[in-house]
């Protein structure tokens, strides 16, 4: 009797287990079908990125044999010991150790084929001095003798030449068209490693370096890696143009970190262009004025709503624009209707006007907004 009632029990028991593991598996299946396979490493979004980044290979086949080597030579007169005006230094060493002397500095660096004729772009600091003794060594191995043409201590740029054509010439890019994030090269030899190229893009633009390295500055930054001896290469954009000739690095270490500088192609041109027709690059001034950066508590103090703009921290009473209303105090916001940011593009404006104009200033003194009219006058060779 008893094995009569479990049968049943054990058959409906059997059923029911039966029923919930099918049950679980159809919903299983149906909740793998709902979820969003992964899509294959093909079709990931990581992967499309980087089946689109650029092939520069053949732009930089190109442009390589634009840039070459340069190496300069300079006499560089040392000071005597500090100990000259001690008697027994002198009675033990002599006169000799503590006379000045000459010695011999060498530097290193790179420079850009810019004209058929045996033109070279370079950096100034390159160069060292402009009665150095400068030799090229071509992509080909082949070692010149580079005639200074002139140099430029205010963008850092010096122009050579030799005699030798044909040359692979670089040409020229519009700087001003330059877009933050755009691909770029480097090229150059650093550490002497001749012809190297590294790849990066634009960082920033208009950079100004606190006039550490340059008194005009306006500077491409860029992260393609430059180190020392790139100085005085090429900056090339996606099309195989001259956009910057690198300059300067900001690092902590001495290498790379990330952070370089180029002079953009339109303000080397225009080196160029002036040092081939006067011997030296003609700007405007403003002489007697001295021109800073804008700080927030200055700017509160002075009732102006940003920092933008250049204060008048000094001037002399007998300049041009003292006698045109300028006053200490004052912040210049606009110079010929074109906005002042700071301090550095304020002397840029003034650098690129021609001598003998004058420029049409809006100031901001005392919460009020006043037009002036200054002089542009004539730079002056800085003595060497």
């Amino acid at each position: 009797m008893i094995r009569r009632l479990l049968l049943p029990f054990v058959f409906v028991t059997c059923g029911f287990d039966g029923g919930m593991v099918l049950t679980g598996r159809l919903r299983t299946a149906e909740e793998a079908r709902a979820e969003p396979r992964p899509a294959p490493a093909a079709q990931l979004p990581a992967a499309a990125g980087l089946a689109t980044l650029p092939d520069l290979s053949a732009i930089a086949a190109k442009t390589i044999p634009s840039v070459m080597n340069i190496t300069s030579l300079q006499v560089v007169r040392t000071q005597g010991s500090p100990y000259n005006s001690d008697p027994l230094f002198r009675y033990f060493f002599g006169d000799q150790m503590a006379a000045p002397r000459n010695r011999i500095a060498q530097s290193l660096g790179s420079g850009v084929f810019v004209s058929n004729d045996g033109y070279i772009l370079t950096n100034n600091h390159v160069v060292g001095d402009a009665r150095a003794q400068v030799s090229v060594v071509m992509p080909d191995k082949r070692e010149l003798r580079a005639k200074i043409v002139g140099v430029d201590e205010s963008t850092d740029l010096a122009l050579l030449k030799i005699d030798a054509r044909p040359l692979p010439v670089l040409p020229w890019g519009d700087s001003s068209k330059l877009k933050v994030a755009e691909w770029v090269l480097a090229i150059g030899n650093p550490f002497q490693l001749n012809q190297t190229v590294t790849l990066g893009i634009v960082s920033a633009l208009g950079r100004s370096l606190g006039g550490s390295l340059a008194t005009y500055e306006d500077f491409i930054q860029t992260d393609a890696a430059i180190n020392p001896g790139n100085s005085g290469g090429a900056l090339v954009n996606a099309r195989g143009e001259l956009i910057g000739i690198n300059t300067a690095i900001f690092s902590e270490s001495g290498g790379y970190q990330g952070i370089g500088f180029a002079v953009p192609s339109n303000l080397a041109r225009h080196v160029m262009d002036d040092l081939l027709k006067y011997g030296e690059v003609q700007r405007g001034m403003m002489p007697g004025v001295s021109v800073v950066a804008l700080t927030t508590q200055v700017a509160e103090q002075l009732g102006a709503a940003s920092t933008r703009g250049g204060l008048v921290d000094q001037m002399t009473r007998d300049s041009d624009a003292f006698a045109a209303g300028l006053r200490p105090g004052d912040i210049i916001t606009t110079f010929n209707s074109r906005t002042v940011e700071d301090a550095a593009a304020f002397w840029r404006m003034v650098g690129d006007s021609r001598a003998g104009t004058a420029a049409r200033l809006e100031i901001l003194r005392e919460s009020r907004r006043l037009e002036l009219t200054v002089p542009i006058t004539r730079s002056r060779r800085t003595p060497r």
